[in-house]
């Protein structure tokens, strides 16, 4: 009775850990956020921030928004863009965009290739830079 219970726990954990295995191979790319540069602006208590954003092919930022308005530029690759109100766009490397404060957007990228994305934001010190939507 012994050597059976223990053949059906060894197979329980194979199948549990194929399960996991399974679960991470169906999660999205990471997507990758590097900030670039900092700075001071006027007025006092604002500044400037140029982030590079790297999506892998499959990625998707997350539904998220920005306390501030952003300037995007794509570097490279094609991104599916969704903004709160807006239709959906399709941007090409050379393309660029604008998010207005507490818009509701998420990156993604259904092409083949990896998309780079520079964003510029000037904002309140202090106010974290992306909040996830709710």
């Amino acid at each position: 009775m012994r050597t059976k219970w223990l053949v059906t726990a060894s197979l329980l954990g194979a199948l549990a850990g194929t399960w996991s295995i399974v679960a991470a191979a169906e999660q999205a790319p990471a997507v990758k956020r590097s900030v670039l540069q900092k700075h001071d602006l006027r007025p006092p208590g604002f500044e400037g921030v140029m982030a590079l954003v790297e999506i892998p092919v499959g990625g998707r930022e997350g539904r998220h928004s920005h306390p501030a308005e952003v300037f995007g530029y794509v570097l490279e690759g094609t991104l599916s863009f969704d903004i709160e109100g807006q239709p959906t766009a399709t941007l090409r490397a050379g393309d660029s965009l604008f998010i207005e404060a507490g818009k509701i957007h998420e990156g993604i990228n259904r092409g083949d290739v990896p998309a780079k994305l520079v964003a510029v934001f000037a904002t309140e010190k202090g106010k974290p830079l992306t909040t996830p939507a709710q």
